[in-house]
């Protein structure tokens, strides 16, 4: 089993906003979830970000791969950082 951190749209049509969700990668896009870690909304300005950081730092040492646009999510939070830093030795 593959463990994805990525987007799941909800909202209106035209209208859409995302919970930043960790999922089976068999699972549908915006199908069952193991668990939600945030929301992200693009339409405001500027775009809001709520992100469970502790969390999201849990699942990436577990081993879940974070899609394109989450990376991208996790690097403006400071989170990707914090994970890819190795401790000195």
């Amino acid at each position: 089993m593959s463990v994805k951190i990525r987007l799941a749209r909800g909202g209106a049509k035209k209208k859409p906003f995302y919970q930043i969700v960790v999922a089976d990668e068999r699972c549908p896009r915006d199908g069952r979830y193991i668990e939600n870690l945030g929301q992200y909304n693009p339409l405001v300005e500027p775009k809001m970000i709520a992100l469970n950081e502790e969390r999201a730092l849990a699942w990436l040492n577990k081993g879940a791969q974070p899609s394109e646009t989450v990376r991208q999510i996790l690097r403006q939070e400071g989170v990707w950082e914090k994970f890819t830093q190795k401790p000195v030795a």
